[in-house]
């Protein structure tokens, strides 16, 4: 009697596709992904709104009733149709609302979350030859053949602070047990994510400036901090306030086991002193740009702020590293945000360098040097 109450509709998340010749049908909210034939896309057609089994039955008269029914049951249990009121329906409702500007090139966003990783990190050099692509690679220079050649000026290294930060910038993925000072933690947070300043604009009013460039001034990011090892502060999850310039905590669920399960089980992450987890708040960005190519630029600006995060590091002393090998789903749960009006999108980290004694004394230097950050309230 329970079965013939249900009633399914077709994923709104949904796209198809033939590879060699064979029908693929693909949830990408749920990322799962069946082979169908033509008459799959029929029934689906005939579920584009809330419908029984028993009226799928009426309908496709020239199947037999089980036939129906079974392939119901399988199109559910494949994610392509979805029971009222249920969990994944509701989440497939909110996506199809909430991205309808994006959709369906957006869907690129979700069909790539939660990825399959496999940890390498004891694999012997033969078994990763094994596994690796037979062809060679690709050339990492091209050249334009036939064209006109121009010589330029002698390259010069200028002695300068800054390119002196530019040429130390490195991935890190050793890192002291010390703790990291709270103090230069505040100059990281504020120089990468901080307001440094207003824009006023006619039409959009007082807009943000930061030293990282934003499609349309919109900067969707946000940051959250997994305090690891911190002198003075608690370890746990907080959220960066760019515009007041302080910490709100979220949890205290902060730990190197915790670590390095978001970062897909990468050994290095475990010794960071602190993580930053990369968002984006989508609305943002899509208010401004109902095209779904300003995702790229939502991406774009993740990797801008990534990169004035590596130089500030580096410029701090600090050993910083990145990755987007992530657990998306799990972060998300953590942080409370719900994946799709808010999801992340990048991690970075940061330790002091796991190095020589000499390099630990510059890194003492460097803090002192720029420990003078901000004046209070002055964001």
């Amino acid at each position: 009697m329970r079965q013939q109450a249900i009633r399914w509709r077709r994923a709104r998340c949904l796209f198809l596709y033939w590879r060699d010749g064979r029908l693929f049908l693909h949830n990408f909210a749920k990322r799962l992904t069946v082979s169908g034939k033509p008459i799959t896309c029929e029934v689906l057609d005939f579920f584009g709104e809330w419908r029984t089994h028993r009226e799928a039955i009426a309908h496709f008269a020239d199947y037999k009733p089980s036939s129906v029914r079974s392939a119901v049951f399988d199109l559910e249990k494949h994610g392509l149709l979805l029971p009222k009121n249920s969990p994944e329906a509701m989440q497939d409702m909110r996506i199809a609302k909430e991205w309808s500007a994006w959709l369906p090139e957006g869907s690129f966003h979700f069909s790539t979350k939660d990825a399959a990783y496999v940890d390498r990190s004891n694999w012997s050099l033969d078994r990763l030859k094994a596994v690796m692509p037979k062809t060679p690679q690709p050339k990492f220079v091209k050249t334009v053949k036939g064209a006109e050649k121009v010589l330029l000026p002698a390259r010069t290294s200028v002695d300068s602070e800054f390119t002196r930060v530019l040429m130390a910038r490195k991935t890190h993925r050793r890192f002291s047990k010390q703790k990291l000072p709270l103090e230069t933690l505040s100059q990281l947070l504020y120089l990468v994510w901080g307001v440094t300043g207003y824009l006023y604009s006619p039409r959009f009013g007082k807009l943000f400036h930061k030293t990282s460039p934003s499609g349309g001034a919109r900067h969707p990011g946000e940051v959250y901090l997994m305090a690891l090892r911190v002198k003075g502060l608690k370890p746990g999850l907080y959220h960066y306030h760019t515009a007041h310039h302080r910490l709100e905590m979220i949890s205290t669920n902060a730990t190197r086991e915790k670590a390095w399960l978001y970062c897909a089980r990468q050994h290095f992450v475990r010794d960071a002193a602190a993580l930053f987890l990369m968002t984006a708040v989508f609305r943002r960005t899509m208010w401004k740009y109902q095209q779904a190519r300003a995702y790229r630029v939502v991406l774009l600006d993740a990797g801008h702020l990534c990169q004035t995060f590596c130089l500030v590091a580096t410029w701090l002393g600090l050993a910083p590293f990145c990755t987007a090998a992530l657990k998306d789903t799990l972060i998300e749960e953590d942080l409370g945000i719900d994946g799709i009006r808010e999801s992340v999108l990048y991690v970075a980290g940061i330790g002091l360098p796991a190095t020589s004694a000499r390099a630990r004394r510059q890194f003492s230097r460097s803090a002192d040097r720029h420990a003078a950050g901000p004046s209070k309230g002055e964001v």
